[in-house]
């Protein structure tokens, strides 16, 4: 009698270890375009101006907790050079030409290190990171910081950061024989939404 009721103790008492337990998922989105928005801002001599991607790809990768965000293991991102768009198709051809979009057809970003990951609720988080970054066949190194948000099968990654256009070997496009010249520096905002 005693054995049979310290038998079902230990079973309970497992049990209780097993449901209680956290339940650690590993899960892929791939990148929703449609819903996504990246935009290049940068400014001239005469105005200021903006880009907007029209065709993005990529993936995260990542491990989830109990519902909440704990580990990023992969991000890969990119955007169509030829999709940013102005809506001006003279400066759209001279920011190809800069890029050099027939030799370099995507801009791609992949993950190289998180440095921090601090979740402020189960859906929000705000996270530091360490990447690579590629722009006309040049790589660089970049720290970037951005925000998190988790609703069910859905993440979406909000951010901006600066770069300049030289330290990627393009030069900043001009266009009236020279008259309008852009400035190096641009800001790429992005709000990418993934999706599985």
């Amino acid at each position: 009698m005693k054995t049979t009721k310290n038998l079902w103790l230990v079973i309970g008492s497992f049990l209780v270890m097993v449901f209680s337990a956290s339940t650690t998922i590993a899960q892929t989105f791939n990148v929703n375009s449609a819903a996504s928005n990246v935009k290049v801002e940068g400014t001239s001599n005469i105005h200021d101006w903006e880009m907007t991607a029209k065709e993005l790809q990529g993936a995260i990768k990542v491990k989830m907790e109990d519902g909440q965000l704990v580990q990023i293991d992969q991000l890969d991102f990119a955007v169509v050079a030829e999709s940013l768009k102005s809506g001006k198709s003279g400066m759209d051809k001279n920011a190809y030409k800069a890029m050099n979009t027939d030799k370099h057809k995507r801009i791609t970003y992949q993950l190289s290190k998180v440095n921090n990951l601090d979740c402020t609720s189960t859906s929000s988080c705000k996270i530091a990171t360490t990447g690579v970054l590629t722009i006309a066949g040049t790589k660089k190194t970049v720290d970037m910081v951005f925000d998190a948000k988790v609703s069910g099968d859905r993440i979406t990654l909000t951010g901006a950061h600066k770069i300049k256009m030289t330290d990627y070997k393009v030069d900043p496009p001009t266009a009236m024989f020279g008259t309008i010249t852009t400035g190096d520096e641009v800001t790429v905002k992005f709000q990418t939404v993934f999706t599985k």
